[in-house]
């Protein structure tokens, strides 16, 4: 059991020792992913179910090729082809997937906490790869690997999430991980999309709806996905979130020289973040993609295998 974990619901209950482990476990998984043969037997004979109840095509292809790398079998549930569109309960739903007796499920839902609901009622690890707008655990957890790759540490750095913060399970769930790690959070965008009540989610989180104040001094920054049926709201335009917010080569260079990018995708350019940018040396887009899939193998290898902490890792040697 990882440290403690049977489940994998959100960030803000983890410990800072629990997430510098997971951190620590995903990077034999990284270098695994440089070699010609990816592939491990250490789940053989264990089996994960992926049910997605809201579309996600490079989380769930990560999930499942995190399963796949390990030796697991999937068995993928997507919504659009579900008894779900015939009015079945989430409840039944996966209780018909627990009848197969999957040994793990990852489940992605647009209603807040439904992970944790089925948590409540199966036996079973659940992984939570997005519920509503309350988290993200595996994208802030590869994008705290991410920064800790190439900034050698998360500790003390100014962090600039940039765009729909209210909306946004992403930056709920960087705010409580990185915050763990005494970072200096500014959160920048619309004034309608950063409530003042976001302040509260942790220590050292402030406001800002200049862009210009929000870059200056930034060691990180994070561009947020913005949903276009939002953009297109009468008080806000597209021309006008472009003007005041698009992450721009300039507006960059207001940032430390060695800034790091970081976007979860998948990206509108030339909305949220100028191609340029998004293309640029100070970009980690890719690198956030092939790290997602190392912290799933971490924790599908200890919450799925029952690893303890302290055993030899399958990925070195």
């Amino acid at each position: 059991m990882l440290l403690g974990l049977q489940h994998l619901l959100g960030i803000e209950t983890l410990t800072r020792e629990q997430i510098t482990f997971i951190l620590d476990q995903a990077k034999p998984f990284q270098e695994l992913q440089r070699n010609p043969l990816k592939k491990l037997a250490t789940l053989r004979g264990k089996t994960v179910a992926i049910a997605f109840f809201e579309s996600s095509t490079r989380t769930r292809i990560s999930f499942t090729t995190a399963a796949s790398r390990l030796g697991a079998d999937t068995m993928n549930l997507q919504a659009e082809a579900s008894s779900l569109k015939k009015g079945e309960s989430l409840l039944d739903t996966v209780r018909t997937l627990d009848a197969m007796r999957p040994d793990a499920i990852v489940i992605r839902h647009s209603s807040s906490g439904a992970p944790e609901f089925v948590s409540q009622r199966l036996e079973i690890p659940v992984l939570n790869a997005g519920d509503g707008t309350h988290e993200h655990p595996t994208q802030a957890l590869l994008d705290a690997l991410t920064i800790r790759d190439r900034k050698g540490s998360l500790e003390g750095l100014n962090i600039t999430i940039l765009g729909d913060i209210l909306h946004s399970r992403v930056a709920r769930s960087n705010i409580q991980l990185l915050s763990k790690f005494g970072t200096r959070i500014t959160l920048c965008g619309p004034a309608m999309w950063i409530p003042r009540e976001l302040e509260s989610l942790a220590p050292n989180v402030r406001r800002s709806f200049s862009v210009e104040d929000a870059l200056s001094g930034a060691d990180v920054v994070l561009v947020l996905r913005v949903q276009t049926e939002r953009i297109h709201e009468p008080s806000l335009a597209p021309e006008e979130y472009i003007l005041c917010y698009q992450l721009t080569p300039a507006r960059l260079r207001l940032a430390k020289p060695e800034a790091l990018v970081l976007h979860p995708g998948p990206m509108i350019r030339g909305l949220e973040i100028d191609p340029a940018v998004a293309d640029g040396a100070q970009s980690a887009v890719l690198e956030q993609v092939t790290n997602g899939l190392a912290i799933r193998m971490a924790l599908l290898y200890h919450l799925v295998g029952g690893a303890p902490p302290d055993a030899p890792h399958p990925a070195k040697g």
